[in-house]
């Protein structure tokens, strides 16, 4: 054993230690010494020293993380091989690799930066005196949640699974839903300190190139600390960083995104997130539903229509409905508008200024019941609107047609849960421009909106694509679901090969 353990390179500039360029030591002893200056503070690694009853100059050490491994593994494929099988034919270190050491799952290290990296996701390293090699054996055994449906994505009818937080679950899962080579899966890491493990996943026979080349040029330039959810790369990768509607999208069933690659999208699996981000991402997906390819075509046209109608109505709506009260009581027929005055009389607060306050309650509501347990959150918001709504029309605070209003717009955002975000933005948009021009505000704030849509690219493709120009054969899965054998052809602006085999 060396007096002092080799040293270890200096951090960079942004205080991470490479060492990819650094080859293992040909002396056991200086590898140990490495190791255990290098987890000196680490009390999850586990090194065991080993020799073989047979031969002693076949020793050496293991590592590993606890809580990581599977010890049975370990204890069954490595140690007790190590230490009482004999030496094969040929090298030391090849008859350990060969014959000595059962494990389904092995490759070769020669330099420190692959050993920290496999042993810091639940791998063992083999080190053998006398060898400037390590044997990397495949031991995860780390707990997982079990697959399940998810939450956000509910279905009536299809697949019920759901991704989870493991990578190569995840990828498992979608090789089960296209069991083809042609399926291809790159390897990424992102994270200069949790060097987080990605794959990018797409057809090489459909996906387009230069889409392909974007996406990569785009995650190249990511740097950053450490990256534990999509929304760290999403917001960094997609066109517009700004933007209020998505560019990227993202799902948490297996289904959905084996549907993207067979379109001739690009899909991102990341390890610990059951989110799974796909690219190019069109407006009209925000519509969309993943049971619309499971249930009649005629129902899911039907559903997807009145989504579309319900985010207009949720953006629009309040702002209408001022103007109409502050700007236009003209156009509302007499006897409603009677009703109304009756109702409004007594009221201290403009239309505007009632409107804008149920919405924030509205909203206060909602995310309360999301953010409290399952049972205690839906009686709270649906006593708290019942109560606080009944209570504010009774003490004249608002009037019960704008209960009813705010009530009509809540419930129509949810119906496009996708653009909630977009939904609470766009509506006060609306509603400030109306309370200032009345209807005037809210066709100039509609145009902006169509503009602004029409501007929107997903690395490079038009958001609007499924809209605006699509072919007639391509038209079938926008706004309208037609039957499958009618879907001849794949959109021309991501796949190469449009032609589907029907």
């Amino acid at each position: 054993m060396p007096d002092a353990p080799p040293p270890i390179p200096a951090p960079d500039a942004t205080g991470t230690v490479h060492l990819e360029a650094l080859s293992l030591f040909a002396s056991c002893e200086e590898n140990l010494a490495f190791i255990k200056e290098l987890f000196k503070e680490d009390f999850g690694v586990i090194v065991r020293e080993y020799r073989n009853q047979w031969d002693s100059t076949v020793c050496g050490f293991l590592v590993c993380m606890d809580g990581m491994t599977n010890s049975l593994t370990i204890q069954q494929n490595i140690l007790e091989p190590l230490q009482t099988l004999r030496l094969g034919a040929g090298g030391a270190f090849e008859s350990m690799r060969l014959s000595m050491v059962s494990a389904h799952e092995t490759s070769v290290a020669t330099h420190f930066g692959d050993v920290v990296s496999k042993v810091l996701y639940g791998d063992t390293a083999v080190f053998l005196a006398g060898t400037a090699k390590a044997l990397i054996v495949g031991t995860k055994g780390f707990s997982l949640r079990g697959i399940s449906e998810p939450d956000d994505e509910k279905a009536l009818r299809g697949p019920r699974e759901g991704f989870t937080e493991s990578l190569m679950t995840n990828m498992s899962m979608l090789r089960r839903k296209i069991q083809t080579p042609d399926l291809k899966f790159i390897p990424r890491v992102f994270g200069t300190r949790s060097n987080t493990r990605a794959c990018l996943c797409y057809l090489d026979s459909l996906v387009d190139k230069k889409i392909l080349a974007e996406l990569n040029r785009r995650l190249d330039s990511v740097v950053v600390d450490g990256v534990l959810d999509v929304q760290y790369l999403i917001e960094r990768v997609r066109d517009a960083k700004y933007s209020l509607f998505k560019t990227i999208g993202e799902s948490e069933k297996p289904d959905v995104v084996a549907a993207r690659l067979l379109e001739g999208r690009v899909a991102l699996i990341l390890d610990g997130t059951p989110l799974v981000l796909t690219a190019p991402y069109l407006l009209v997906e925000n519509f969309q539903s993943p049971d619309d390819y499971y249930l009649s075509f005629y129902y899911a046209t039907s559903g997807r229509i009145l989504r579309m109608l319900a985010f207009f109505l949720a953006v629009f709506t309040p702002a209408v409905y001022a103007a109409l009260l502050g700007f236009h009581k003209e156009m509302i027929p007499t006897p409603l508008l009677l009703s109304i005055a009756a109702a409004i009389q007594g009221v201290p607060f403009p239309v505007a200024a009632e409107v804008l306050g149920m919405s924030a309650l509205f909203e206060v509501l909602s995310e309360t019941g999301l953010r409290m347990p399952n049972k205690m959150g839906q009686a709270l918001s649906i006593v708290g609107a019942l109560v606080v709504g009944q209570a504010a029309v009774d003490a004249k605070i608002v009037s019960a047609y704008t209960v009813i209003v705010v009530a009509l717009t809540g419930i129509a955002g949810l119906m496009v849960p996708r653009c909630k975000s977009a939904t609470l933005l766009l509506r006060l948009t609306a509603l400030l421009a109306a309370s200032c021009l009345g209807l005037y505000g809210c066709l100039a704030c509609f145009a902006g909106l169509i503009i602004y849509l029409c501007s929107l690219r997903s690395l490079g493709v038009p958001c609007t694509e499924g809209f605006l120009r699509a072919r007639p054969r391509e038209g079938h899965d926008a706004l309208i679901r037609s039957p499958h054998p009618s879907q001849r052809s794949r959109p021309r602006f991501l796949a190469k090969d449009r032609r589907r085999a029907l």
